[in-house]
């Protein structure tokens, strides 16, 4: 039924209404005629309305003087009467068939590349990298290599644990997933060292297994040795292990900075204006042909581009320019006021740094006073356990 409605609408179809006293009848003898009629709605017991098929319409209207019925045409619809009605307008079918033809080539191109992150993480870089490597706005998609394009991404970049690409529509969707870096495990039954992994003075060290070699108040640089992995008895002389210890050390953390006694400071005022262009792939229409009422202003730009359906993007977009009014305003800071907001600011920074704020014992503030300003250096002193293992290599 369904795909005879939709080749009536090829072909065209009638709304047309029936009216009399036999419309019982006159439906039946359509039934018999194989006459295929649908969307039927009765509006009096005497009258109802329906579609018919266009090469039908000889036949109803047969049956409906048979029945002593009064056939009446309402509307009448498809895709032959479309262009009956628009047939003087040229120029109108003119620049139809041009759309048509410009959306057939424009789906064997790709507009628009869209980046996906399995796990939500960001990846540095991952655009221009996919461009360089052929994936690019604009090119077909017959000469589009996905393979190679993900080697290529693969051998260059080890911040990616799994890249795939795939074209629906005029839409390409790279999926990425990015790796985690896995320290290496060493087993059990492997001889190991346990050196530092970070600068720092020893507070506490204790082991478990192998031989201590650094002490209490020692200073311990970047790999160095905390405890052996080897033990030394009277009777059984040396024997190598798996060190295993417990080391606790004071590390330290520094920020700097430098505050201008005299500085320009950019503020927004509130004061919003919009103004619009429309992209064809690389050419832009600007719609605003006057300049920005701000005389210092900020710009964002947000694109949005235009779709048919949900993976056919069109080389079209509309591009929002959203400035933002400011206004700059001389800070002149003293001594004092410079001081305490270099201090304000670093220690915001080395806090987002440090996970474990009970573990901080200490904190330095060194400044540096200049001609125009005051250089701020403020240290961390934090309590963390040190040490990683090393496998010893004969």
């Amino acid at each position: 039924m369904l795909i005879k409605i939709i080749f009536n609408y090829i072909i065209g179809y009638i709304r047309i209404s029936i009216e009399g006293y036999y419309i019982e009848r006159f439906i039946n003898i359509c039934k018999n005629n194989k006459i295929t009629i649908w969307n039927l709605k009765r509006n009096k017991n005497v009258r109802i309305e329906l579609n018919i098929g266009i090469k039908d319409l000889r036949k109803v209207a047969k049956i409906a003087k048979q029945s002593k019925c009064k056939l009446k045409i309402l509307n009448k619809k498809g895709i032959p009467f479309l262009f009956n009605r628009y047939k003087k307008r040229k120029i109108f079918f003119a620049f139809l068939i041009i759309i048509v033809i410009l959306l057939g080539i424009s789906s064997n191109f790709v507009w628009n590349i869209e980046i996906v992150n399995e796990n939500n993480e960001s990846i540095e870089n991952i655009y221009k990298d996919i461009t360089d490597c052929g994936l690019t706005i604009g090119k077909l998609k017959s000469q589009i290599n996905t393979k190679e394009i993900i080697n290529k991404i693969r051998l260059n970049r080890d911040d990616i644990a799994w890249l795939g690409i795939e074209l629906k529509g005029t839409n390409a969707i790279v999926k990425v997933v990015k790796s985690t870096s896995k320290p290496d495990i060493i087993d059990d039954n492997d001889y190991c060292n346990i050196v530092s992994d970070k600068q720092g003075v020893i507070t506490k060290i204790n082991a478990q297994n192998g031989t201590i070699s650094a002490k209490v108040g020692d200073t311990v640089n970047i790999g160095t040795v905390l405890i052996n992995g080897w033990m030394e008895g009277k009777y059984t002389g040396i024997r190598y292990v798996h060190a295993r210890g417990d080391i606790e050390a004071k590390v330290w953390y520094t920020k700097s900075k430098k505050i201008q006694y005299n500085t320009t400071e950019r503020i927004e005022t509130g004061n919003v204006e919009n103004k619009y262009k429309i992209k064809i792939n690389n050419f832009e229409i600007n719609l605003a042909k006057r300049l920005s009422k701000f005389e210092i202003y900020d710009t964002i730009d947000e694109e949005k581009k235009f779709k048919i359906f949900s993976d056919f993007y069109l080389p079209i977009s509309l591009v929002k320019m959203t400035n933002k009014e400011v206004k700059e305003e001389q800070r002149n800071y003293t001594l004092e006021e410079a001081k305490e907001l270099g201090i304000e600011q670093l220690q915001q920074e080395l806090d987002k740094e440090i996970e474990n704020k009970d573990k901080i014992v200490n904190k330095v503030i060194n400044t540096n006073e200049k001609e125009d300003g005051i250089e701020i250096f403020v240290t961390y002193e934090v309590l963390e356990n040190i040490g990683t293992n090393e496998k010893i290599v004969f």
